[in-house]
């Protein structure tokens, strides 16, 4: 008898380097990667500006060892970090630092994204939060795709963290998600109606020269090319552990219920994407505090009560993955607000955006072994 298949998880998180006495960004990629990839070898990596650090777990195969995972990377980045004066920051954009600023790394596939997206890419400062859950298979990681996309908006909801853009108060609860809608191949994915219809638009793309591979399709959730994964990309970093570890902790409940679904012939409900791009817009604007439509309903409810629904919706798998308990701080954020209400909360206070830096970095270091 076949083992059963382990839904594994990673994490990605992109971190700001910041100078604690500027609170502006620091181009210090290159020398922290150095020094990092002694020890961590591939798990920390530059990005396309030199503010940013990337980490990534090692495959995990429970939310027990990811959260290790996050918190050991977290806090040899940050002492990494401090070895140069600085420090790491986990929010979705910075508050007040300028992308005309920053350094580009120099790496040729970034020189060449570079010089094909012009100031779109040079724009690109922002700080994601990608989790990566395991798939039986391509075929059920396609039909997953298709389902999971309706719960994109509100796990996306809950990670909302980037309210301020070059000083300004933009509004949104996520403007990172604004910045990168520039980019082409970005956001929702269209339905496929199987994996060889999805790897025909992959190849029809790289044929005529549109990307190289498939790493150069960003949607908000993807397969991914080499993992064996499906990618949840839509994510602000959030600032504390304990809310990338939430998240993930979802995401990996949603993929798990889903896929039960699935095998006992009873796919969920499939919505048009044009249609949940509404609630997609809803979550940037509003983060967990606006109302998202029902679509079954036809309805608008409160985003907040819609939670309370997606959390039954899990519930019966969430004892068998063991993340009762990293499924309930959800209710700690709902309570207490995401980052960008926090971060919203402490401008209102100060009106001071340096208060706001120093929020962000003390509240990214909660937990951590420095």
């Amino acid at each position: 008898m076949s083992k059963p298949h382990v839904y594994t998880l990673g994490i990605e998180e992109e971190f700001q380097i910041v100078d604690p006495v500027s609170r502006e960004l620091r181009s210090h990629i290159q020398e922290m990667v150095e020094e990092g990839k002694m020890l961590l070898q591939e798990q920390v990596k530059p990005e396309m500006l030199q503010s940013v650090v990337e980490v990534g777990t090692n495959v995990c195969q429970d939310i027990k060892e990811a959260r290790k995972e996050v918190v050991r990377l977290r806090s040899y980045i940050a002492r990494l970090a401090k070895k140069s004066n600085l420090c790491i920051a986990a929010a979705g954009t910075h508050p007040f630092s300028h992308w005309v600023d920053q350094k580009v790394t120099d790496h040729p596939r970034y020189h060449m994204i570079m010089d094909e997206m012009q100031q779109v890419a040079s724009e690109l400062l922002i700080f994601g939060l990608h989790v990566h859950v395991g798939i039986p298979d391509k075929e059920s990681g396609i039909q997953l795709m298709n389902a999971a996309r309706y719960f994109l908006p509100h796990i996306f909801a809950l990670s909302t963290n980037s309210p301020f853009w070059l000083g300004r108060n933009t509004g949104f609860k996520s403007y990172r998600i604004k910045v990168f809608e520039r980019f082409p191949r970005t956001g929702l994915p269209d339905y496929f109606n199987s994996h060889s219809e999805y790897e025909n638009y992959v190849n029809l793309l790289i044929k005529t020269n549109c990307i190289d591979n498939g790493k150069k399709i960003w949607w908000d959730i993807r397969l991914h090319p080499t993992f064996g994964t499906l990618e949840f990309r839509i994510c602000d970093i959030p600032m504390r552990v304990d809310e990338t570890i939430a998240l993930a902790a979802l995401i990996q409940a949603v993929v798990v219920k889903l896929d039960k679904l699935l095998k006992s012939n009873l796919g969920f409900r499939l919505y048009r994407r044009i249609l949940m791009n509404e609630n997609r817009w809803r979550a940037a604007r509003y983060g967990i505090s606006g109302k998202m439509i029902d679509f079954g309903k036809q309805q608008e409810v409160e985003t907040k009560a819609l939670f309370q629904e997606l959390l039954e919706f899990i519930d019966d798998v969430v004892d068998e993955l063991n993340s009762r308990e990293e499924i309930q701080y959800i209710h700690t954020i709902l309570r207490e607000g995401t980052g960008a209400d926090r971060q919203l909360a402490i401008f209102k206070q100060t009106n001071d955006l340096t208060k706001v830096v120093d929020y962000i970095i003390k509240e990214t270091y909660l937990g951590l072994n420095i």
